[in-house]
């Protein structure tokens, strides 16, 4: 009880803390349930299987919880594959945590074109809402420094830090704060990069995020509803890890289930090479030239006035 009590403490006073940062009133929200105690994993285990075996054995037994993980995308229009496989990852650590809040931190430039966490998508997505926070710091020396109070305070599942970019503010040295905080308090750091370039980082594994082809949706009886969208697919490339080369996946995320599995291969498009969209035969080409277009020449609606 005595840690419950601490951990709560420390869970409000960072809630405090965002607040004046982003100049607003301090709200409270549910406490947590009297039994849960704040700890992500117990003391002997530090990773959390993706259910994938080859990117699991890829990353030595799962996502380390103990560390920091870097997800980058190379343009703004990818900032929905990005954020999405960071909020499964999340939904996933959130799932086996016993105490299941989770801090998203934006700078201001990644929230002007890629959004704000919207609740009820967050949902449907597989998170926990009322364990969701969310902060908008004013300056992105703010938001490194929340980040780091935030992952030493031991309060939280996970944190999640939204920059854009390569800014001259967080360079190998910043990387390096926010790893080691991680690995002290035992609890993993999500750093989201939009539209940012591969430089050095102390993140233990860092994947460049894209959009996939999403599979038509599986019907109860196991046909595919044609014309319909299933769930959203990632073009996984695992940029930085003891693997001597990147490796490529194509995973899908099961929001119903919470769970990954690998992605079927696009088929090849119908329309794959020179064929038309509109089925019907061909004309042959003319022998004597009389296909070819008349020499254009001066054409008058109505004959001078003069």
């Amino acid at each position: 009880m005595a840690k419950h009590a601490t951990a709560q403490e420390r869970l409000f006073a960072l809630r405090e803390t965002i607040a004046k940062l982003e100049g607003k009133t301090p709200t409270l929200v549910s406490e947590e349930p009297q039994g849960e105690r704040m700890a992500a994993t117990g003391k002997g285990s530090r990773r959390i299987a993706l259910g994938v075996d080859e990117l699991d054995a890829a990353l030595e037994g799962g996502l380390p919880l103990d560390g920091m993980t870097e997800i980058r995308t190379c343009a703004m229009r990818n900032a929905g594959a990005g954020s999405g496989f960071v909020l499964a990852l999340a939904a996933l650590i959130q799932q086996q945590a016993k105490a299941p809040a989770l801090l998203w931190i934006s700078d201001r430039f990644s929230n002007v074109e890629a959004g704000l966490p919207y609740p009820i998508g967050l949902a449907q997505y597989g998170l926990q809402v009322r364990h969701f926070l969310h902060a908008l710091p004013k300056k992105l020396e703010d938001a490194l420094w929340l980040a780091e109070t935030a992952a030493a305070s031991g309060a939280l599942a996970a944190t999640i830090l939204e920059i854009r970019g390569n800014p001259s503010a967080f360079g190998l040295s910043e990387s390096r704060r926010l790893s080691l905080r991680a690995k002290a308090a035992r609890r993993p750091i999500l750093l989201l990069r939009h539209a940012s370039e591969e430089e050095a980082s102390s993140a233990v594994f860092r994947f460049h995020a894209e959009p996939g082809p999403a599979a038509e949706r599986v019907l109860p009886n196991g046909t595919m509803l044609g014309g319909s969208i299933g769930f959203p697919v990632f073009r996984l490339t695992l940029e930085k890890s003891r693997n001597p080369a990147p490796l490529s996946f194509l995973l899908e995320w099961n929001s119903r289930d919470r769970q990954f599995c690998p992605a079927r291969q696009p088929e090849p498009s119908r329309l794959a090479g020179d064929a038309t969209a509109h089925s019907g035969p061909r004309l042959p080409a003319s022998a004597d030239g009389s296909d070819r277009a008349a020499a254009l020449g001066r054409l008058l609606a109505f004959d001078r006035a003069s």
